[in-house]
């Protein structure tokens, strides 16, 4: 009898070691995805700031250029204005809403810079000013900057959503208070960064 209830001791001690383990091992896998997503977002809200911070050169030196159109540049102030508006938590990646305004503020910036290339096709004094044309590389470069940490960032998250979404992940995703992250999501052309090179050859532009 006292062996029976040795073998058994035994048997519970032994299962709640193993299911300790696992909850140990997948609570340490939550938290090390969890990390690296926040890690991400942090790399993202980075290169979102090297842009912002190219704007107020790239005004200035736009803005000296004789009759260049007012309603421009105040659009780009105004979506400026508004990723600044934006607030999140520190330090964590955002929840879905608040990475559906992130993303809504920054495109209506991206599309306010993209419109302002067009324009500056009139401007042939600007487009031989070397001030401008360092910004506008600059500028192209944090472009495809955020094309990449976005992706990344789309990356990491995958992973977490599907640990916490899989066995033996799905059944401590809750306890621990771990919830699917938001993913960027694609808009229109979003694949390909804006393009602010210039044509410098004098040509005419083929007809649509």
């Amino acid at each position: 009898m006292k062996k029976t209830i040795l073998i058994v001791v035994t048997i519970v001690l032994a299962v709640c070691v193993v299911f300790g383990l696992m909850l140990a091992g997948t609570f340490n896998r939550f938290v090390r995805l969890e990390q690296g997503v926040n890690s991400q977002w942090a790399q993202v809200q980075n290169v979102y700031q090297r842009r912002a911070d190219l704007i107020p050169n790239l005004m200035g030196t736009v803005a000296g250029a004789a009759n260049f159109e007012k309603t421009t540049l105040m659009e780009i102030t105004t979506a400026r204005a508004s990723v600044g508006q934006v607030q999140l938590n520190s330090g964590a990646a955002p929840s879905e809403e608040e990475l559906i305004k992130f993303q809504k503020a920054q495109n209506q910036l991206s599309g306010a810079l993209s419109r302002l290339m067009v324009v500056v096709e009139r401007y042939p004094d600007l487009k031989a000013n070397s001030n401008f044309l360092a910004l506008q590389s600059q500028l192209e470069g944090s472009e495809n900057r955020i094309s990449v940490e976005r992706g990344r960032y789309n990356e990491i998250v995958q992973s977490y959503n599907t640990a916490i979404s899989t066995f033996p992940g799905v059944l401590f995703a809750g306890v621990f208070n771990h919830r699917p992250k938001a993913y960027f999501k694609a808009t229109e052309g979003s694949e390909v960064a804006p393009k602010v090179q210039f044509d410098f050859s004098g040509k005419p532009a083929p007809a649509k």
